[in-house]
């Protein structure tokens, strides 16, 4: 078996080898700047590790694998123009550096060159990767419009902020192994139970995301703690916080998500406080073990040797226990 960081180099190797048209340079261009911006590659590392577990020829697997991470990158360059954001990775975005055209067209192109680098499978599993990839592709789209619709409601369930998760960020970790367990010669079984510990996991790893915002360490989180609270997002540790309240602790949380201006330090101390008084850390952990549970069941029924489902239970354990 490679190690996940032989994939991940990997990946990058071959993304640096990715070549598009130099004409018309503001088209191709930002493709090239987004990829260059790094990244865990995560997601075509899963494709290339499913596809090893399975004692597939990894080389074969490399073209879907970065199909992958194309994908997500389109996705990225959209996302970034939907909101307004400035930097990505710590740079400038692709609609800052260029502009809005040239970002949304380059994108749609990458979609394009996502489905070119898919459909180099062998032809006997380019139609069931096809749709193992149009699903994907679907849901993340569905996942996305879901979390802007979310900004504009105030009554979100927590049943509908677990699909909107597992449609935006899980899909595509089941997605990818799933594709890469067929290339691998997995049968449609394991392939599927595969998929299912990737999007379950995907999910507990979501959920582990919302905890850290407001619990994590600030050296070792990475970015602002308290991050969500600030800009009020709907993650579930809110939508839980309002699902428990009394109504004191309702008027203060509201008194809080319509205050305009605030200083930040005070807003995050006083919401994380009305989560303690709701012991929501513990709802939100109990949720995250759920989903990390059903993960460890999908693998448990995988028709793989036992140290290949020992490789996987240790990369879920390094995802789930983290602090950044």
């Amino acid at each position: 078996m490679k190690k996940l960081e032989d994939l991940q180099a990997i990946i990058s190797d071959a993304i640096d080898k990715l070549n598009f048209p130099e004409y018309p340079a503001a088209l191709y261009e930002p493709i090239s700047y987004i990829l260059s911006l790094g990244g865990k590659r995560m997601r075509p590392a899963l494709l290339l590790m499913a596809c090893d577990l399975f004692g597939g020829d990894v080389d074969a697997a490399i073209p879907p694998a970065l199909a992958i991470e194309v994908f997500h990158n389109f996705t990225l360059m959209h996302d970034d123009i939907m909101d307004n954001a400035p930097l990505r990775r710590g740079h400038t975005t692709v609609h800052e550096r260029w502009n809005k055209n040239a970002a949304i067209l380059s994108g749609d192109v990458m979609l394009v060159e996502g489905y070119k680098l898919m459909m180099q499978v062998e032809d006997r599993l380019l139609r069931p990767i096809l749709d193992i990839f149009n699903t994907t592709a679907t849901g993340v789209c569905e996942g996305q419009h879901l979390d802007m619709e979310f900004e504009e409601v105030t009554d979100v369930k927590i049943d509908e902020y677990l699909e909107m998760i597992r449609l935006k960020t899980a899909v595509v970790l089941g997605g990818a192994l799933k594709i890469g367990a067929l290339i691998g010669g997995a049968d449609l079984r394991d392939a599927n139970l595969l998929s299912s510990f990737g999007e379950h996991l995907g999910l507990a790893f979501q959920l582990q995301d919302d905890i850290l915002d407001v619990y994590g360490d600030p050296e070792k989180f990475g970015k602002q703690v308290g991050g969500d609270i600030i800009s009020n997002k709907k993650t579930y540790l809110l939508i839980k916080a309002k699902e428990l309240a009394n109504n004191q602790q309702t008027i203060e949380l509201n008194h809080w998500i319509d205050l305009k201006e605030f200083d930040t330090a005070n807003k995050v101390e006083a919401v994380t406080a009305i989560y303690n008084s709701l012991d929501i850390r513990k709802y939100a952990e109990e949720a995250m073990q759920t989903y990390a549970d059903k993960a460890f069941d999908a693998l448990d029924a995988i028709n793989l040797p036992e140290e290949h489902k020992q490789y996987l239970r240790d990369f879920a354990d390094g995802l789930l226990v983290r602090e950044n």
